[in-house]
């Protein structure tokens, strides 16, 4: 079940891109993610309240919060920098940079996670810099 939500991920992700860039055409970067974050919190809250015991907050470490509060910072600055390229910038040249981040997040995995590191893992990671620098060469 795993790769099936990852494909969707990679597909309504895709479709943020586009939408994003249609939806903020004369807007300021920062109220159109504004919006789109607002949409984003009712809709998680929504399902959450739908599917999840409200009990299950009680279950919520320190070490939770911590990790999901910094997570969530680092969601609105990914957010807030990727408005303003996307913004400025053709999608097609902006998105790849953007998924360099996969990249990044392998290095991280090895170095934080203590993740195993693989040789099909570095050949992958190392394809996707590689097909990101290719898209830039002129």
């Amino acid at each position: 079940m795993g790769p099936i939500y990852a494909l969707l991920s990679a597909l309504f992700a895709a479709m943020v891109t586009i939408l994003a860039k249609i939806g903020m055409e004369g807007l300021n970067t920062d109220l159109a993610m504004a919006i789109r974050t607002t949409v984003v919190l009712v809709l998680t809250w929504g399902i959450v309240f739908w599917t999840v015991p409200l009990s299950s907050l009680k279950s919520l470490t320190a070490t939770n919060w911590v990790f999901l509060i910094l997570s969530g910072i680092a969601t609105g600055m990914s957010w807030l920098f990727y408005f303003k390229a996307i913004q400025i910038g053709p999608v097609s040249r902006v998105a790849p940079i953007d998924k360099l981040s996969v990249a990044i997040v392998i290095v991280l995995s090895f170095l934080i996670l203590g993740e195993k590191v693989t040789w099909q893992i570095v050949v992958g990671g190392a394809l996707i810099v590689a097909g990101t620098l290719f898209m830039f060469w002129r």
